[in-house]
């Protein structure tokens, strides 16, 4: 894909650029139907994504069909196929596989109902337009965050560095990691000791990944970055059992700002984690969604107001892209708790 990168500045990560009302509410008598569909309920975060998606359809009087996959394939088809059936005019797709959900854009056209991809870019679909934070940028600031960590601990920077990616061959999972990358291959001192991918984006088996590469290495890895916050779970477990779960021994970085993740950093036990603002992306997601499918006749692109235009193998594809934002302990209370993501109880148990 060919992603239009941006520069982020200063460990914040602003993005998006406000989306316009497209939509107004409806009345009883245009009511629209629309699907929702994700991926998992796995993760904690997408309980948040339900409920911001579903109140913000409400709000435009659209009707929501929702269901989850529990990342698996055949599912999502399935679940896919009930929306249409059941006369969903524009359905939000977060893809379980990202390399074959093309299919499901195609066969959706030809029922004349719109498709608009939803936090991860499907490939070689022709998707209407997509919902999506800067992956690429997650990754970037995890692994800015690993460089200044390492050079004030070790006063350069240098060090053993693991990356625990999600799904093999996730569009999503394989643009955050592009920004680890990047920075790695600035930094020569880094030594990559493993880049390895989770099924199903496991917790199990990124602890389990950790665990034996703790063994292999004699417990020497400085830096662990994840590309979502349940792996990182999962590493800080595999940590802890050689009392290594803590972020002045190794720097661990997560992805979603779940709460026990950011419980973790609070506690010192992980060093940062990324908090994807979920409102602006699901609420942006239902606007787009109604407004496609009240207007079925129109080309999304003179619909939708994108951020950027990106090239999925298929299509150019109108993207909105919304806010990322680097968390640690330092910044903790003036970002998440100042903006009411958690409370300062649900943080620090106080």
């Amino acid at each position: 894909m060919n992603f239009h990168r941006r520069t982020v500045l200063g460990g914040l990560a602003s993005l998006a650029v406000p989306l316009p009302a497209l939509v107004k509410p409806a009345g009883a008598a245009d009511k629209v139907k629309i699907g929702f569909l994700l991926k998992t309920m796995q993760e904690e975060r997408y309980q948040r994504d339900k409920a911001a998606f579903l109140a913000k359809a409400k709000a435009l009087g659209a009707e929501v069909v929702f269901d989850s996959a529990n990342n698996d394939e055949q599912a999502q088809l399935a679940a896919f196929e009930n929306m249409l059936s059941r006369g969903a005019r524009a359905i939000v797709l977060q893809p379980v596989n990202t390399g074959t959900a093309g299919g499901m854009v195609t066969s959706a056209h030809k029922s004349g109902v719109k498709v608009i991809g939803y936090d991860a870019m499907l490939l070689n679909g022709p998707l209407d337009a997509m919902v999506m934070q800067d992956s690429w940028a997650v990754g970037k600031l995890q692994a800015e965050a690993m460089v200044a960590w390492l050079k004030a601990k070790y006063g350069s920077v240098k060090g053993n560095v693991v990356l625990i990616r999600g799904q093999p061959g996730d569009s999503n999972a394989n643009t955050m990691s592009s920004g680890v990358l990047e920075v790695l291959k600035a930094n020569p001192g880094l030594k990559l000791v493993a880049d390895q991918s989770h099924e199903g984006w496991s917790p199990d088996k990124a602890m389990a990944t950790i665990e034996n590469l703790l063994v292999k290495s004699g417990n020497k890895i400085d830096a662990i970055i994840c590309n979502n916050s349940g792996m990182a779970r999962g590493v800080i477990a595999a940590l802890d059992a050689q009392g290594l779960a803590s972020a002045e021994k190794v720097f661990v970085a997560g992805s979603d700002a779940d709460l026990v993740n950011i419980q973790y950093v609070a506690q010192g036990k992980q060093a940062v984690d990324i908090w994807k603002k979920i409102n602006p992306l699901a609420e942006s997601a239902a606007e787009i969604a109604v407004t496609l499918a009240t207007h079925p006749d129109k080309d999304a692109k003179s619909l939708v107001k994108a951020d950027r235009v990106i090239n999925n193998g298929a299509v150019d594809v109108p993207t909105l892209v919304t806010p990322v934002v680097l968390v640690d302990k330092n910044n903790l209370n003036q970002t998440i708790i100042a903006e009411g993501f958690y409370t300062h109880k649900q943080v620090y148990g106080k």
